[in-house]
């Protein structure tokens, strides 16, 4: 087990009318709010009054920016950015997924800083300051209520990059299953997909000596199994809504990565996908994880056996331990299937004419993943399998 600090400062408000209480808890942090959320579905549902009458009861003064669309864009992150400074903004409430809650971040990022704040994205600097941000979440899927990371789209090269800090945790994150129940299913599998992938990320890696943290992510990957099906048959399942929204939430707030190192070589080359072809983040991972696995899995046997039997109760062949590794593979596949998620790219209708250009892009700046490092050449190889309708699992 490696060195490791943790310190997650996010109050989680869990459960059913918590959405009522975001005037107090943004009353702790400015007087004068930008309210960032999405489309018209925050409106239809009401949650927009709600939030809107809170905020007022709590003599905030709000500013709105919407329009934050999934692979959120830069564009969008600019203009929150130039409002808030006209407007001498102090703080920031996404209402939304993890799109808004990522533009949110970002802005609060680039409202502090006198560079373009696509520099933060591209290593030219790091993140300082920011802006406090709060959270109402609508959307369980990429845990950016309670991480440090954010992820945008830059439209001018199709760009898609990561930038992170301590700073842009959420102060507080308000988590109310019931308001996921309007959800597409779509959005659902997506979601679920996620945030599965997330835990995948951390799963495999090269440390020895993790059983407890192994023991965490196995029990989140089986409580998203379980509840998937339940979520998708019954969307106003409270219970299993409440699992799914609270599985999110953990398996992206850093604490599945202590003492661990993850991989996060699938989320570099799923980026590559979203910033070409803007296809939802969730299904471009169910794409590309099992074409990953499928590619890695002899780097660490043991590892792809552990996680075949733990997971998804795969019965552990002595003989033939790759015999067992690839079953725990196939029915990673089968589970994204399952719940309507894409596994190649030509179920998403990408084709493979710009695979060379996502290879060279995901490799730019050198090897990604840590489990098993990737160059160029790699992650053509694994696209090419991702691309692959007929080819079966292991060849």
């Amino acid at each position: 087990m490696e060195n490791f600090v943790y310190q997650n400062t996010t109050k989680i408000i869990f459960g059913k009318d918590t959405e009522s209480l975001v005037g107090k808890e943004m009353s702790g942090l400015g007087n004068k709010v930008l309210l960032h959320y999405g489309g018209g579905s925050i409106k239809r549902s009401g949650l927009y009054d709600t939030v809107i009458k809170a905020l007022k009861e709590a003599d905030i003064e709000v500013v709105e920016l919407g329009g934050v669309m999934p692979n959120p864009r830069l564009s969008l992150v600019r203009e929150g950015i130039k409002l808030c400074k006209d407007e001498k903004i102090d703080s920031v409430l996404a209402v939304g997924g993890g799109s808004v809650i990522d533009s949110a971040k970002a802005i609060s990022a680039g409202v502090l800083y006198e560079g373009d704040v696509w520099d933060f994205f591209t290593g030219k600097a790091q993140i300082e300051e920011a802006l406090p941000v709060g959270v109402v979440l609508t959307i369980p899927a990429a845990g950016s209520e309670s991480s440090t990371g954010t992820v945008v789209t830059n439209e001018d090269g199709g760009y898609k990059k990561s930038a992170g800090a301590d700073i842009l945790r959420p102060k507080f994150a308000i988590m109310n299953p019931v308001l996921t129940y309007t959800l597409p299913p779509y959005q659902t599998s997506c979601g679920l997909s996620d945030m599965f992938a997330h835990v995948l990320e951390r799963y495999f890696t090269n440390v020895p000596n993790v059983e407890l943290t192994d023991r965490m992510c196995e029990a989140v990957m089986k409580t998203i199994i379980d509840n998937a099906p339940k979520v998708l048959n019954d969307p106003n399942g409270y219970d299993a809504r409440a699992e799914i929204m609270w599985a999110g939430t953990l398996a992206h707030n850093n604490l599945l990565d202590t003492g661990r190192i993850g991989d996060w070589a699938s989320h570099g080359i799923q980026h590559e996908l979203g910033g070409i072809y803007d296809i939802a983040h969730g299904a471009g991972l169910a794409i590309v994880f099992p074409a990953w696995m499928k590619y890695v899995y002899k780097h660490d046997i043991p590892r792809f056996v552990q996680y075949a039997n733990r997971v998804w109760n795969v019965d552990i062949n002595p003989f033939n331990m790759e015999e067992t590794a690839l079953e725990g593979i196939r029915r990673t596949e089968e589970f994204f299937k399952s719940i309507n998620m894409p596994v190649r790219l030509n179920d998403a209708n990408i084709p493979l004419d710009r695979i060379e250009e996502m290879a060279k892009k995901g490799a730019e700046n050198g090897p990604i993943g840590q489990f098993l490092p990737l160059d160029e050449e790699d992650i053509m190889a694994i696209l090419e399998i991702a691309g692959d309708k007929s080819l079966e699992e292991g060849e």
